[in-house]
């Protein structure tokens, strides 16, 4: 790793790894291309040589490019095991600059396409049942192989994270990214639900990662927007990415497009690898503390940098080498109530997400709307919900980090009891109905616009990766469990589902409150210590 945190240990393994991917996935594009008679149909077709060799390609360079992201073992040690107290000054009152800028940007695009991927399963679905001859509730299992992928990612990206670094764990996923194009041209639908786990999993682990590194590279005080806009924006543009791929793509090359684009959209972020760099906060817990030096120079400069210190107290503690440390710790010590607290709130957010608003549509239509006024109305909520981003993003900076969560859970439980109210009174106004609609995806996008910044805030360095992920998990998990009481029914009562699912969302706001912190504007290692005493 070079001083700036840009470079790998084995270039050579890593760029071969990534050609090996790329390379095995255009051995399946002579298959489609050959397809393009018959609309790009190949259920049933079975594989030819190429492919097969292809499908050996794929991991094998998966495997060789992530051997070179692994970091020494001598690092390992030092970023997993107990060490001395460091003190640090940081660079955490100036302006953001350039270098902070182009990682912003960077960060975006990889958001975007990290959103677009599961987003896109939406547009893929109705022609893959048609392809292979299958329901759409059959269909509905590459759902929730994905929705399982990124739970698992989450969890195993995060840990990843705080061991091998945070750079290491967004670049794995987005060679990830590359292999699982192959999608595109699987001539069964298993084949597919293998796949569709494995870009879950990539998907679910990049977004907490870009967040913990966001969180550790930019200053205090423009922290807490950055992360919430960051989120707000990758959201919007993944999912206007999927839409409009879908909408370019699919009437001429069918569905298949759509995953077929994971192979560019991935290599794009290893070709932006440059402008990604470690986090320095991993770097100086890692023990490297000159390689952490030089970056924040680069970010800071070398007057601002970080500077090490031996008087103690004279200089702000950047962060602190600590016993080896995992689930354990979280939900034991002194992060454990804050840390139960954003799983139920996770949960619970997933309940309303993948549960009540998927089916809320079809209760809209109970409601008496017909299909067309039922998806016109819901895209005129989300249109008039899309300003509630620069809302949240001036709360949580100017007002207070877990007060705005406690605030959008909150109104999450008044639009849920709204709807109720609906259905209870007969009150069917079209102007209530909407005002309802509008309130509760403000709400929601509100809720997990500053669940995982705040996550990204609360948690060690040696944590911080491991602690994203798990809250990122607990969401996909709430999301897994909704779709299951879909499948079960218990959507169908438009009343019970609102007042059932309102109950552990209001669990969540009570914990929250009780067990947050403020963290706008205050430094990551005041944060630690602020836990510390308690």
């Amino acid at each position: 790793m070079q001083s700036q945190g840009i470079a790998f240990h084995h270039p050579w393994a890593f760029w071969l790894g990534c050609l090996a991917v790329a390379a095995g996935v255009c051995l399946h594009l002579p298959m489609y291309v050959m397809a393009a008679p018959m609309h790009f149909q190949l259920v049933g077709m079975p594989m030819d040589a190429a492919m097969e060799a292809g499908m050996v390609l794929i991991p094998a360079g998966v495997l060789l490019a992530g051997w070179a992201l692994l970091p020494r073992l001598a690092q390992v040690r030092l970023t997993t095991t107990g060490g001395a107290r460091l003190h640090f000054h940081v660079a955490d009152g100036i302006s953001l600059n350039r270098e902070h800028w182009k990682l912003v940007i960077v960060l975006a695009i990889a958001l975007t396409i990290d959103v677009m991927k599961p987003a896109s399963i939406a547009f893929v679905m109705p022609g893959m049942a048609r392809e292979y001859g299958i329901g759409m509730s059959a269909a509905g299992y590459l759902a929730l192989s994905s929705m399982v992928g990124t739970a698992v990612g989450s969890v195993v990206w995060g840990r990843l994270a705080d061991v091998f670094g945070r750079r290491a764990a967004i670049l794995l996923s987005a060679i990830l990214f590359m292999g699982t194009a192959i999608c595109g041209t699987m001539p069964s639908f298993h084949w597919n639900l293998v796949m569709c786990f494995m870009m879950g999993a990539a998907a679910g682990g990049m977004l907490p990662i870009a967040f913990t590194l966001m969180a550790e590279t930019v200053p205090a005080r423009h922290r807490g927007w950055l992360l919430v806009a960051l989120g707000g924006i990758g959201t919007s543009a993944g999912y206007l990415a999927a839409s409009g791929a879908a909408a370019l793509l699919e009437p001429d090359f069918s569905w298949r497009a759509l995953w077929l684009l994971n192979l560019p959209t991935g290599a794009l972020i290893v070709l932006l690898n440059r402008y990604i760099p470690e986090s320095p906060r991993f770097l100086a817990n890692a023990g490297l503390h000159g390689h952490a030096r030089a970056l924040l120079e680069r970010f800071a400069g070398s007057t601002a940098g970080l500077v090490e210190g031996d008087a103690g107290e004279a200089a702000p503690v950047m962060e602190i080498h600590q016993p080896r440390a995992g689930l354990r710790e979280m939900l034991r010590g002194p992060h454990a109530r804050i840390t139960a607290a954003l799983m139920v709130c996770g949960l619970a957010w997933g309940l309303v997400n993948f549960g009540f608003v998927l089916w809320l549509p079809a209760n809209l239509q109970k409601l008496g709307l017909d299909t067309h006024a039922a998806s016109l109305l819901m895209a005129r909520s989300a249109l008039l919900a899309i300003p509630g981003i620069a809302l949240v993003v001036w709360l949580y900076q100017r007002w207070s980090s877990f007060k705005s969560l406690v605030l959008f859970v909150g109104l999450t439980v008044l639009a849920l009891l709204a709807f109720a109210a609906i259905e209870l009174f007969g009150l069917r106004a079209q102007a209530l109905t909407t005002s309802a609609t509008v309130l509760l995806l403000v709400a929601i996008s509100g809720v997990i616009a500053t669940m995982i910044p705040y996550a990204a805030e609360i948690y060690p360095v040696h944590l911080r990766g491991t602690g994203s992920g798990l809250i990122a998990a607990g969401s996909k998990a709430g999301g897994i469990l909704g779709a299951m009481l879909g499948v079960a029914g218990l959507f169908d009562d438009f009343v019970w589902s609102a007042l059932l699912i309102a109950v552990p969302m209001t669990v969540a706001g009570v914990m929250l409150w009780r067990g947050g912190i403020e963290t706008s504007g205050h430094e990551l290692e005041a944060i630690q210590r602020r836990f510390e005493s308690l």
